[in-house]
């Protein structure tokens, strides 16, 4: 039998440890990086099932390791957001849910418009001394052209009220400029939906 020396045998106990611990160390990220695509697939089939957010635009990271699910994209509505993170806490009941989704209600396409965004829209309208035409496509527009002004750093869209009514949509308020005038006519007439702009913006004097 031969036997080896201190020497031999200490490098031969070396080499299996650096054989072994890749190969290890190796499993163990695959098999981390197999539950979280897991975890990912898992929630993303429960929003797809939910018609309260679909066609919306939420991605799922999770780190299963860490027993946590992070959200982030756009939706078009609080309760959308909310029907997300709840979507997340069921499909992986006990992880933790962060919850980094963004809510822009004017990006909502006309097909994903609900009455009961609506019904928001048309009391917030309300409340800032706006009209509203009863339909959807006007709460929809209204939503749209307010969004596209906050956006827009040339109109003073808090000094704007906008009237919608069978897709016409009236602009009422001081601006500061003839300029700024013309870009909330030019904001309000390229929204989809809008048939006509009456511009009854009034310039600050001085």
């Amino acid at each position: 039998m031969r036997i080896l020396s201190p020497v031999a045998l200490s490098a031969a106990i070396a080499l299996v440890g650096c054989t072994q611990q890749p190969g290890t160390t190796a499993s163990t990220q695959q098999g981390s990086a197999q539950n979280n695509a897991d975890w990912e697939q898992s929630v993303k089939n429960k929003l797809a099932a939910d018609a309260a957010v679909s066609g919306t635009n939420v991605d799922v990271n999770a780190k299963a390791d860490r027993n946590e699910i992070t959200l982030s994209g756009t939706v078009y509505s609080e309760p959308m957001r909310a029907a997300a993170v709840n979507d997340a806490k069921d499909a992986k009941p006990g992880a933790e849910i962060i919850d980094k989704i963004d809510v822009k209600p004017g990006e909502v396409p006309r097909n994903l418009y609900t009455e009961d965004m609506a019904k928001q829209t048309r009391e917030q309208a309300k409340a800032a001394g706006e009209k509203l035409g009863a339909s959807l496509d006007d709460a929809w527009i209204h939503a749209k052209v307010a969004a596209k002004l906050i956006a827009d750093s040339t109109t003073p869209s808090r000094n704007i009220n906008i009237d919608v009514v069978n897709g016409v949509v009236t602009l009422r308020g001081i601006v500061d400029s003839p300029d700024a005038k013309s870009e909330a006519s030019r904001v309000a007439m390229d929204t989809d939906g809008v048939k006509r702009v009456n511009n009854l913006l009034r310039v600050r004097a001085g």
